[in-house]
C-alpha cells in the first residue's frame, strides 16, 4: 500500500483566503469599519497595541540577519534551528517588498483618514480602488502588517509544525488588532494574509544553494 500524502493544509488555507476576499469587499468591509469606528474609536488603544507585535518581529529579523552574518564571518554552520530562523527572516523581508508593490498596484483608500487628509470611507464615503494612484492615502490594500505576520507563519507552518498553534494566535491577534483599530478593511487583512502566506510557503520549500568551502 503506497504511503498517504500529507493533507495540503497550506494550500487549502490559501484557497480559502483567496475565496473570501471578494465577498468581504462586497458585503463585510463597510459594516465592520462602521462598527469599529462606532464602538472602539475612543478606546482603540488595546487594538493598536496588538499591532505592535510586528515591531518585535522586525527587530527579531534584524537580529537574525546580524547573527547570520556573524556565523558566516566565523565560518560556522547554521544548524537546523538557524536555517529556520534564516528562512523566516527571508520570508519577512520578501513580504516587505511584495506588499509595497501590491499597495501601489491596487491603490485602495483607507477606512479612516490617517495621513495628509487622505480620502477615507468614514470621513468622505470613499470606497474603492485607484490602481497605481500612488501616495500613502491610497495604500490600504493589502494589509502589510498581516502580510508580514503571515509570511513568518507560513514559513514556520512548514518548517516547525510544533509552532503552528503559536502562529495561529499571532495571525488572528494581528487581524483583530487591525480591524478593531479600524486600520484596515477585512478584505485588506485577508489579501495581506494570502500574500504573506504564499511567500512563507514558498520560502519554506525553496532550495537554497549550497556553497562548498575550500579545504586549507
Amino acid at each position: 500500500m503506497p504511503p498517504q500524502r500529507p493533507f495540503p493544509t497550506g494550500a487549502v488555507l490559501a484557497v480559502v483566503l483567496l475565496g473570501a476576499i471578494v465577498p468581504a469587499y462586497l458585503f463585510l468591509d463597510r459594516p465592520l469599519a462602521l462598527f469599529a469606528f462606532g464602538h472602539f474609536h475612543e478606546s482603540r488603544g488595546p487594538f493598536i497595541a496588538i499591532t505592535h507585535l510586528l515591531d518585535w518581529m522586525e527587530a527579531a529579523a534584524v537580529a537574525s540577519l546580524v547573527w547570520a552574518g556573524w556565523m558566516v564571518a566565523r565560518g560556522r554552520t547554521f544548524g537546523a534551528s538557524g536555517l529556520i530562523a534564516l528562512r523566516t527572516t527571508l520570508a519577512l523581508f520578501l513580504a516587505m517588498g511584495a506588499k509595497e508593490l501590491a499597495k501601489l498596484a491596487f491603490g485602495r483608500t483607507w477606512p479612516e483618514t490617517w495621513t495628509g487628509g487622505n480620502p477615507s470611507f468614514i470621513r468622505d464615503g470613499a470606497y474603492g480602488f485607484s490602481p497605481f494612484h500612488g501616495g500613502a492615502g491610497w495604500s490600504s490594500f493589502p494589509s502589510g502588517h498581516e502580510a508580514l505576520v503571515c509570511a513568518v507563519a507560513g514559513c514556520l507552518w512548514v518548517l516547525a509544525p510544533r509552532l503552528r498553534p503559536a502562529t495561529i494566535v499571532a495571525v488572528l491577534a494581528m487581524a483583530i488588532g487591525l480591524l478593531g483599530a479600524d486600520y484596515h478593511w477585512l478584505s485588506d487583512v485577508l489579501a495581506g494574509g494570502l500574500l504573506g502566506w504564499l511567500i512563507g510557503l514558498f520560502v519554506a520549500k525553496l532550495e537554497l544553494p549550497r556553497t562548498a568551502t575550500a579545504s586549507a
